[in-house]
């Protein structure tokens, strides 16, 4: 308890941030113990998307301390990488202390010789990844916890080429970040400059550009409805609308404003169930042909149609089958939690797709020179439909995509649900799912994780299945495959969340006997059949 006291004493007297400091100290005069050993459990670390963590005060949480400790470091990584005074773009969303952590991050990397540029408002996550290559700056900082629970924030770090960081940098920059000094003690200066709105515009010209929507002449015909969920999102994506030539969106006008306490929705993101009421309840109101919601940074999009809420691994094959309809030839990627039909139709028209690491650091740099990545997605509703705009999941673009895909179906009496439909007819019924326990113990899963490697099965639905150890191949990840004909199952810990998932995909031929009908009902049934092999596989 002592030296609990005293750890906390010294980060106190080192906090920059009197009411961070003053969290600090009451916590000491208090003697909670319990509380001040979970603020000083150790520092937050680079995981999936850079640092997330609660707000508070402490190593263990995202305060203005935390935050200047991590731009001091990340200067020092780019200095001894050979971009010492290079440009670095700052943006951030509209969760609490989301600003405040942006300018302390500029005033850190401006005393620390670099020019710093910082976004005007709080603006959408693809915004910012777009204007790092757009302003040639040798880095980005975007301050936002996406869709994580209210009280928490997060600081993303993108490199010159606009994407996510991936090893070693992450390392490289913990590292230097654990050099650091006391935060009071790290150079600031407030010589930075703040921009006007011309990035924003910039990127909604280009997200146009790139999608092309004057060839869906009938676009104007498509009503959408729309929701921000209390994100940064509405004000960009109604002026990609615009600029489309697309009627501007029906909104949910209790969550179209930024709230930092996401107050209509029990967990702000749109996978959670009872998310998308509110917009559901505007779709029927308003007789919308598609419904769409974005998650608060607006990198994410989930897709209504006919009341049902589509799967990423749905929208994603959708979009894909788009794409390649209209020309567009390269790599088609997707994650290896993700689902195969993408891949499936990528080879019917002849062109090459990538599986990758979970996360959209893997799935951006995907592909090649002789084919570069057209198209990425992962199943938590992620999707890349212009690579060359925003090197990063951009829920905007894949917003104007599947209006403009709704549009053109309209116009031949057709829904995105007919698509899937005609899809299934051409390619089998590929369905998805996920078995996903949440443990209080981490000790769980790391057992569940060598019980299923020391003795994986052998069947799967009653068809032999081969095994692999993904922990074995390049780049290492902590995940098993086991496949087999027209069955397929990922399991591994969650990267966000203290979660053990296993996803689920068999494939269902469609006979013309039979129909689409049949062909669900038992793709259902063998998705509750896998679901009960796997708990029982894995011991939980």
């Amino acid at each position: 308890m002592s030296d609990l006291l005293a750890t906390a004493r010294a980060w106190a007297d080192a906090d920059p941030h009197a009411g961070d400091r003053a969290e600090i100290e009451a916590l000491v005069e208090a003697g909670d113990a319990a509380e001040l050993a979970r603020r000083f459990a150790g520092p937050l670390t680079f995981g999936t998307a850079g640092l997330r963590g609660p707000l508070r005060a402490g190593p263990a949480g995202m305060n203005a301390a935390v935050v200047t400790r991590a731009a001091a470091g990340l200067a020092r990584y780019l200095a001894d990488s050979g971009h010492a005074g290079g440009g670095v773009v700052i943006g951030y969303d509209a969760r609490r202390r989301s600003d405040e952590f942006a300018h302390v991050s500029a005033a850190v990397l401006t005393g620390a010789g670099f020019a710093v540029q910082v976004l005007p408002k709080a603006l959408p996550t693809p915004v910012l990844s777009f204007a790092v290559r757009h302003l040639g700056c040798a880095a980005g900082i975007m301050v936002t916890a996406s869709h994580n629970p209210p009280d928490d924030n997060g600081y993303k770090v993108y490199l010159a080429d606009g994407a996510q960081l991936v090893p070693p940098a992450d390392r490289e920059i913990e590292a230097a970040i654990a050099a650091v000094g006391p935060a009071r003690e790290v150079p600031l200066s407030d010589d930075w400059l703040t921009l006007g709105d011309d990035v924003q515009a910039d990127y909604v010209a280009a997200v146009v550009d790139a999608l092309e929507p004057a060839r869906v002449p009938s676009r104007g015909e498509l009503t959408v409805a729309y929701t921000a969920m209390h994100g940064v999102g509405a004000e960009t994506t109604r002026a990609v609308f615009a600029a489309a030539g697309l009627a501007e969106p029906a909104t949910v006008a209790e969550q179209d404003a930024p709230d930092p306490t996401f107050r209509t929705v029990a967990f702000p993101n749109p996978e959670e169930p009872g998310a998308t009421d509110l917009l559901k309840a505007l779709a029927d109101r308003t007789g919308a042909d598609v419904a769409i919601a974005e998650d608060p940074d607006a990198d994410r999009c989930a897709v209504v149609c006919g009341g049902r809420q589509l799967t990423g691994d749905e929208v994603g094959a959708l979009l894909a089958d788009w794409l390649l309809r209209r020309g567009a030839h390269g790599t088609y990627a997707s994650s290896l939690v993700s689902g195969s039909l993408m891949h499936v139709i990528a080879a019917a028209a002849g062109q090459p797709s990538a599986e990758t690491p979970t996360g959209f650091k893997w799935i951006i740099r995907a592909g090649s020179a002789e084919a570069p990545l057209v198209y990425g997605y992962e199943e938590a509703l992620g999707y890349a439909v212009t690579p060359s705009v925003a090197r990063d999941k951009d829920g905007i673009s894949a917003a104007l995509a599947v209006a403009l895909l709704a549009a053109e179906l309209k116009a031949r009496g057709r829904t995105l649900l007919d698509r899937l439909d005609e899809l299934a007819a051409e390619h089998g019924l590929f369905v998805t799912g996920q078995l996903s326990v949440r443990v209080e113990d981490l000790t769980l899963i790391s057992d569940a994780m060598t019980r299923l490697r020391a003795r994986p099965p052998a069947t799967l639905l009653g068809r032999p299945v081969r095994y692999a150890d993904l922990a074995l191949e390049e780049p290492p990840v902590d995940a098993v495959r086991l496949l087999g004909d027209g069955v397929r199952v990922i399991v591994r810990p969650s990267g966000t969340e203290p979660k053990l998932k296993a996803y689920l995909e068999t494939v269902v031929p469609v006979h013309e006997d039979a129909g689409l009908i049949a062909a669900r009902g038992r793709g259902e049934d063998e998705l509750d059949q896998l679901r009960a092999e796997m708990s029982a596989a894995l011991g939980l």
